[in-house]
């Protein structure tokens, strides 16, 4: 479903959309880190940090005409990232990341047989972990979260439908079923311990629209986002009337490889409405909370303008395009955002151009607030 490419829709959801402020200069502090190490074609897909001097980024490596690749993962140890060692492990690519210490971080990936990894970290090491139907060739794990009580939470497929898989710090489980059928489940965040929310997207029979749902011990379905081709990439909650969603709107026709359209939605408990992002041919790729816990960043990527990173920055209650540093990469291209607990920092990631084909590289920014 997600991942096709298309034209600005033009889609209006509920009232009448809000407009995000126009384009600022200001690099609002954000400034390129190098993390060396790794092979082009290489990207970092998602980061999750701990703290100012712990933080990891995982994805791909190697990737050139028809070889898939290896995955790559990198550890911040609060000075330089490193890239860590996987030639133990098998993966074409580590697909998302979380942790909340040095002995407590968890990452999945793509398979290269039957099956897909959960990796453990052990503050040295990533080693597979086992699960109810590992090894299943059925089994898709998208995408992870841990809790500061250290239960993990898993999304992705077994059996044919969207579930999670949870750790509760003593044995693994599978929930009951994502009540809806023909949907693919790309990112799991935590509200509170008992709170879980998820995004992807669904069938709605000629395409796909938008998929946020929530599960606090029974799942709770919103609405579908409606859209063309609409995939949701990532979400935020700050409560059951204030849940922001990020994606890409794939529209309809156009040439292979033509990018889609930004798209930026609000949950205010009721209904979805239509945020206009600031640009309007391109992607929205992660959104991350400030330490109140309110929608505070947004990483995208404007194909009109690529010789910056774009953000979108909330001001009260507006957004505004923020660019990246000049100069830092040929037109970098951001995949995820976080923030950096007990600091007002933040990190994103992604690669040096939106081209997954050497020379690119793995590519990081930094707030420093």
């Amino acid at each position: 479903m997600a991942g096709a490419i298309g034209t600005l829709s033009g889609i209006a959801l509920g009232p009448a959309p809000v407009r995000a402020a126009e384009q600022t200069p200001r690099t609002q502090g954000w400034q390129a880190v190098p993390a060396p190490g790794s092979t082009p074609a290489a990207q970092l897909r998602r980061i999750a940090a701990a703290a100012s001097h712990l933080a990891w980024a995982v994805g791909e490596e190697g990737r050139a005409g028809p070889s898939q690749g290896r995955g790559l993962a990198m550890l911040w140890n609060g000075s330089a990232w490193t890239k860590t060692d996987l030639s133990h492990l098998n993966h074409t690519r580590l697909s998302d990341v979380a942790g909340v210490c040095s002995t407590a971080a968890w990452s999945v990936g793509q398979p290269s047989g039957n099956g897909s990894p959960l990796l453990s970290w052990d503050g040295t090491t990533w080693r597979e972990a086992t699960f109810p139907g590992w090894g299943e060739p059925d089994v898709r794990l998208n995408a992870v979260a841990v809790g500061q009580d250290r239960q993990v939470w898993v999304c992705g497929s077994r059996g044919g439908a969207a579930r999670l898989l949870h750790w509760d710090g003593q044995r693994w489980q599978w929930l009951d079923p994502l009540p809806v059928e023909s949907a693919i489940l790309y990112r799991v965040v935590l509200r509170s311990p008992g709170e879980v929310w998820v995004s992807g997207d669904r069938s709605n029979g000629g395409g796909w629209s938008g998929l946020v749902a929530r599960w606090d011990g029974a799942w709770t379905v919103l609405p579908p986002i409606a859209g063309l081709r609409l995939s949701i990439a990532g979400l935020h909650s700050a409560g059951p009337d204030d849940v922001w969603a990020v994606g890409t709107e794939a529209g309809v026709g156009g040439p292979p490889g033509r990018p889609g359209n930004p798209a930026l939605s609000h949950w205010d408990g009721t209904a979805w409405t239509r945020v206009e992002a600031g640009f309007t041919v391109g992607s929205l790729s992660g959104i991350a909370g400030d330490a109140q816990g309110r929608a505070a960043w947004i990483s995208g990527w404007n194909y009109q303008d690529q010789s910056r990173s774009t953000y979108l920055r909330r001001d009260g209650g507006n957004w505004t395009v923020v660019r990246g540093p000049a100069g830092a990469a040929p037109a970098p291209y951001l995949n995820d955002v976080t923030s950096i607990p007990g600091t007002a920092g933040f990190w994103s990631v992604g690669l040096t151009s939106p081209t997954p084909a050497p020379p690119t590289e793995a590519y990081t920014e930094r707030l420093e607030a």
